[in-house]
């Protein structure tokens, strides 16, 4: 159990972990093009950023208008993208809690806790990492560095692995294997059944983001500013491309090129395949990190600043496509559903842009910042707050 909840981004690490392999069936990670969904569609959002190659696209359409259709206090401050998989929403909380909730009502079904008791002045070691659903199965790590496999449908444990620092980094399974990021420098892969390590890979600086996945190939930036290319199969490096800038974001990846923004007030694109970077996009003259992370479309790459602003760059030449202003940072990360961008900012909105030219198009004010990602699925909007008894809205259409 923890006594103190230490937040410390510098010297970050950044994992991207890129594979062939899919979720499940119904859920293809998009490799090149991604695309808006088709009208009236109802998929599950697995995952932090949706989709292996964390594209930030949705798959399932939302209504045009919005309606609010429940909000729910879980318990304390929601600082993680939800999961919505079927007829259940899952939260992560910072008491220590992974929540699932009904879809339509709100009515809580089961929380899993980290510690089953909790010493006096003390407290739970809080979820700040992203729960990812695969098959029957939930993953996802905790502040005091231990990842924890749970049922999907009961909510009881499966197994636990304790790793050397905090865990901020949302996994990715791929091929029974699950791969996911630690504050004590290490990527780690483990057999997804049973927790059993499979290897680890040891970096120069912490590992904060979440691996996406294409082609058999993991990428890590850390205090070297170096970002490495690791074989997923042996943990092998095969070889290194120097950035110039340390990462803190998570990475999209659409064909031969990723998407990140860095610690450096820049969004850059490299291609990870001829070693270098294609363009850098700065984000203003102040020094403002980007904590968010990019969603990409065909034409766009959408990621929201610490500078308030959230920026829409042309994907083929990196230049400002277009800019919209909130009245606080952004450490939210977009998503894109057909025509509209979905995200949160610190000063208490969630934000409905039009995807063409950045408009204003719908706002709801939760009165407290929301550093959590949005996330689309089976017909809903879901988002968790910063307020102190974890509020989580859930929009959509109601019901006659």
């Amino acid at each position: 159990m923890s006594t103190a909840r230490p937040i410390q981004w510098l010297s970050a690490a950044v994992v991207v972990s890129l594979s062939v392999f899919s979720f499940a069936a119904d859920l293809k990670p998009t490799a090149s093009s991604p695309s808006a969904p088709a009208a009236s569609t109802a998929t599950p959002w697995t995952s932090f950023r949706h989709d292996l190659a964390q594209t930030g696209v949705a798959t399932s359409s939302l209504p045009n208008d919005l309606e609010l259709l429940w909000e729910v206090a879980v318990g304390d401050q929601v600082l993680a993208t939800a999961a919505i998989v079927g007829d259940h929403v899952y939260v992560p909380c910072l008491s220590g809690e992974l929540v699932c909730l009904d879809r339509k009502t709100g009515a809580k079904q089961w929380a899993y806790k980290t510690v089953e008791v909790v010493e006096k002045n003390s407290f739970a070691p809080g979820f700040k990492s992203s729960p990812t659903v695969v098959g029957d199965s939930i993953y996802l790590g905790d502040e005091e560095g231990v990842f924890h496999a749970i049922d999907l449908k009961t909510g009881k444990g499966r197994w636990k692995f304790a790793t050397g620092g905090e865990i901020y980094s949302s996994a990715a399974v791929v091929d029974g294997r699950v791969i996911f990021g630690s504050y004590d420098n290490r990527l780690y892969c483990l057999h997804a059944k049973s927790g059993e390590l499979a290897w680890k890979y040891e970096t120069q600086g912490y590992v904060h983001c979440a691996p996406a996945v294409i082609e058999g190939v993991t990428f890590i930036a850390g205090c070297d500013e170096h970002l490495r290319v690791i074989d997923i199969k042996t943990g092998e490096q095969r070889c290194e491309i120097p950035l110039n800038t340390y990462l803190i974001a998570s990475p999209a990846v659409v064909g031969d090129v990723l998407y990140v923004g860095t610690y450096a007030s820049e969004v850059v694109a490299v291609d990870w395949k001829q070693k270098e970077v294609t363009w850098r996009y700065a984000s203003g003259e102040s020094e403002q990190p980007f904590h968010s992370s990019a969603a990409v479309t065909n034409r766009l790459v959408v990621v929201g600043g610490k500078d308030k602003l959230v920026h829409a760059i042309d994907r083929a030449t990196g230049r400002k496509a277009w800019t919209f202003q909130t009245r606080a940072r952004i450490e939210s990360s977009p998503v894109i559903v057909g025509e509209r961008v979905f995200i949160g900012s610190h000063d208490g909105n969630l934000y409905g842009l039009n995807l063409a030219d950045g408009k204003e198009l719908w706002k709801f004010n939760a009165g407290k910042p929301i550093s959590a990602g949005p996330a689309v699925g089976e017909g809903v909007l879901v988002v968790g707050s910063e307020s102190r008894d974890g509020k989580v809205y859930c929009f959509g259409k109601k019901t006659k």
